[in-house]
């Protein structure tokens, strides 16, 4: 014998339920239940006893009755919206946990990369240092070019004496040829004199 079974949507019988729920949890299924309950007790309390449905005189067993039956209903049905919240909410924070984690992930590297940014720039020279270099190589290079021009003029002074040196030489030794070229020319005369006092004797 086959077994006849039935399974409802699970989702729309969810979502039915959900909106049962809200609705109880209303204002207005408070108003129109507090009519309805007060409309039922009135007609079967102050109508005619032919008119009356639910007598007063069986205590309103019918009204009894139905409302045990939608508190029967309306428990499980509220439990139903309750459990389904309790996925949603469970999913919810599942993703809530990774975006966390994923959030954490990205702020530990983001802060791994300020820290090596940091170190990087504190290897990279400023502005300012590199002015301060500049000013440095600048400072140097303008005392070695007074040094050499110090130098320079040094060796300008020696070749100037050097070449008075060799002037006073060069002077010294004319003069001393001028004076042998002199003696030999008197020497010579007193020689031609002394020739011609021979021959005039």
């Amino acid at each position: 014998m086959r077994r006849f079974t039935y399974s409802p949507n699970p989702d729309a019988f969810g979502r039915m339920t959900e909106g049962f729920a809200r609705y109880m949890g209303t204002p207005q299924f408070l108003l129109w239940m507090t009519v309805f309950c007060g409309v039922w007790l009135g007609w079967n309390t102050l109508a005619p006893e032919e008119l009356q449905f639910d007598p007063r005189s069986l205590n309103f067993t019918l009204l009894t009755l139905m409302l045990s039956l939608q508190a029967s209903y309306a428990a499980p049905l509220l439990l139903l919206a309750q459990n389904r919240q309790d996925d949603r909410d469970r999913v919810v924070a599942s993703e809530d946990r990774k975006r966390d984690q994923q959030n954490l992930e990205e702020t530990q590297y983001l802060t791994r990369e300020i820290a090596s940014l940091r170190i990087a720039l504190r290897e990279v020279a400023t502005r300012d240092f590199v002015r301060s270099e500049l000013r440095d190589i600048l400072e140097e290079l303008k005392s070695i070019q007074e040094e050499q021009e110090r130098q320079a003029e040094q060796l300008h002074d020696i070749g100037e004496e050097y070449e008075d040196e060799d002037t006073h030489e060069d002077g010294a030794q004319q003069g001393s040829e001028s004076s042998d070229s002199a003696a030999a020319g008197d020497a010579a005369a007193s020689a031609a004199d002394k020739k011609e006092r021979k021959d005039v004797s």
